[in-house]
């Protein structure tokens, strides 16, 4: 026990202890536990300066649990991740500060719901080059400062029908690029575009064949959205007319000059901005459907009339019938007889031919007989 009488020792023991409390410090971080958030997760690559964190084809099938504090874009890629579960980014059960998340070809198949709660400053999401089977309507919940979303080459068909219950909530209010390139959509996905801040609709490379009146409407009232439909095989015919019509008078689409088309044969490898309004015209189409209809039944009329006709004259028709088959009747009986006198006379013929030839024998071996 410390005991001090004067100024001097009083000052002595303070400047002790300072020294004390500055070694008990320097030991504290010596043997301290490293805090992750300076570490870097197994089979990444950190780059601190950029904020990256980069994991390619590990074979963990959960998202990494320790993912530094500064990350700000995180890759992950080649894994084996099938499910996002429910809060898959929180690191315990806070937020982190990640604006670009890049979870391209990883196998997913499901998206539960609120999988990417923690994410509240993301940006950027690229889920593409996926297996998506399942995606929960309330899956981007909390993604309220999302910009990009991109699903290329992702959808399965479970999926592209529940992708409209997913986009349609208000978890995505400030959404402006989606990308659905490569899905093999049949049609226009039905989402409500009004719900969301859309500058920019990828729907590249897959199977839209036409887009119907109504969706040409939408096209009309989202004026501030560009559609972009290259590489889709487009039926240019009277099915086409209004998407036609949408394509000349608007520039609402960027690529429209490599959209092509790919039926009728005559028309193939066409550019649908160089087909002639002719050729998209349903009333040429519809008059000539007419026409051809109107001729059948014309057709059709004549042959009603030719067996009412015939129905009405079924006495003399028989009659006349019968009269033929006699004369025919009559015909071959001549026939016959001819056929017959002809055969006796013929056999006649051939008799007295063998018999002039037996005489001319018999006249000769007498003769040569005589002169021996």
């Amino acid at each position: 026990m410390w005991i001090f009488h004067r100024a001097d020792n009083s000052k002595c023991f303070f400047l002790i202890w300072n020294q004390c409390l500055y070694y008990a410090a320097l030991a504290c971080l010596l043997f301290s536990t490293v805090r992750t958030d300076v570490a870097c997760p197994e089979d990444c690559i950190c780059a601190r300066d950029s904020g990256t964190v980069t994991c390619r084809d590990g074979k963990d099938t959960e998202v990494p649990g320790d993912i530094p504090e500064w990350t700000s874009t995180l890759i992950l890629k080649g894994r084996n991740i099938s499910t996002l579960q429910r809060g898959a980014f929180m690191s315990n059960g806070t937020e982190t500060e990640l604006t670009t998340l890049s979870l391209s070809y990883n196998g997913i198949r499901v998206i539960e719901h609120y999988a990417f709660l923690g994410l509240p400053r993301l940006h950027l999401l690229d889920l593409s080059h996926n297996s998506l089977e399942f995606i929960s309507a309330r899956a981007f919940h909390g993604l309220l400062e999302l910009r990009s979303l991109y699903l290329n080459h992702s959808l399965l068909p479970p999926a592209t029908e529940q992708l409209s219950n997913a986009l349609s909530t208000q978890s995505l209010p400030n959404l402006h690029r989606l990308e659905l390139a490569g899905n093999m959509l049949k049609h226009i996905p039905q989402i409500r575009l009004d719900m969301h801040n859309l500058h920019a609709l990828v729907l590249i490379n897959n199977s839209i064949e036409s887009i119907g009146g109504d969706n040409v409407t939408t096209l009309y009232q989202q004026r501030r959205i560009r559609f972009y439909l290259s590489l889709n095989p487009f039926r240019c015919n009277c099915e086409l007319e209004a998407f036609y019509y949408w394509l000349k008078n608007s520039s609402q689409c960027p690529d429209a000059g490599r959209l092509v088309c790919s039926e009728p044969e005559s028309r193939r490898g066409v550019p649908v901005e160089k087909l002639r309004e002719e050729d998209v015209d349903c009333m040429n189409e519809n008059l000539e459907a007419v026409s051809y209809v109107f001729l059948g039944l014309v057709l059709a009329l004549i042959g009603v009339v030719f067996l009412m006709v015939l129905y009405l004259n079924r006495g003399g028709i028989k009659m006349w019938l019968n009269n033929i088959r006699d004369a025919c009747r009559d015909q071959m009986e001549v026939y016959h007889y001819r056929s017959d006198t002809q055969t006796h006379g013929a056999s006649l013929c051939i008799t007295d031919i063998n018999r002039e030839a037996h005489r001319a024998l018999i006249y000769s071996v007498t003769r040569t007989s005589s002169s021996l």
